[in-house]
């Protein structure tokens, strides 16, 4: 059964908030796209944690680990989903592009998505939240009761408070949006968001 829930959850919120990958992905999609395409992120992000709780509960994650060969090829894909989407920022403040407002009501489906992958593969390409969820989350679960259910319980209670702080941490951002909506401030911010999730993906390919 999970114990000591409070210290749990006291745990997982302080380590949502450090900055860091995540962080630097939602400030993009929601300047980039509002609130919609926030929540869009903040879905694929969610989705991925569960990969990794459920990997991890069931005993995936482990092996993953402790296999050299694979935990590198994620290490890598990890860290060029940010390099990537670092540069795409990069690009869109060179051309001093603005907020992406759909034109076309048909293309919101295909802006979600992207948004929703963009979310998933930055939390299925972090390393760090498979080590989390192998070395963290046992440590709240006894042998006494069904351990694979208490697992997937703390792996849903992560991504739960995850996602809470997220929609709070965008919902932020957005109220800015008088403040971010300058061309001078949106540009620098794009410049800022962009340099750190390229040197943030380059920092997890290489492990550090």
């Amino acid at each position: 059964m999970p114990t000591h829930l409070p210290a749990f959850v006291a745990t997982v919120w302080l380590l949502t908030m450090l900055p860091g990958a995540g962080q630097a992905v939602m400030v993009r999609q929601t300047l980039a796209g509002g609130h919609r395409r926030a929540r869009a992120t903040i879905a694929g992000n969610a989705t991925g944690l569960l990969v990794w709780s459920t990997a991890a509960a069931t005993g995936l994650s482990a092996v993953l680990m402790t296999n050299p060969d694979v935990y590198e090829v994620l290490r890598a894909a990890g860290g060029c989903v940010l390099v990537v989407l670092g540069v795409t920022t990069l690009r869109a403040a060179r051309k001093g592009a603005g907020a992406d407002t759909p034109s076309v009501e048909a293309e919101r489906p295909r802006r979600w998505r992207a948004a929703f992958l963009s979310g998933l593969g930055t939390a299925l390409g972090n390393p760090k939240a498979g080590v989390f969820a192998i070395s963290v989350l046992p440590q709240f679960v006894t042998p006494d009761g069904p351990v694979l259910l208490s697992s997937l319980a703390l792996g849903a209670l992560w991504t739960a408070i995850n996602v809470s702080w997220y929609l709070l941490f965008t919902w932020a951002v957005g109220r800015g949006g008088t403040f971010f909506s300058r061309p001078a401030v949106r540009r620098g911010l794009s410049i800022g968001t962009g340099v750190v999730l390229v040197l943030l993906g380059v920092g997890v390919a290489a492990g550090v």
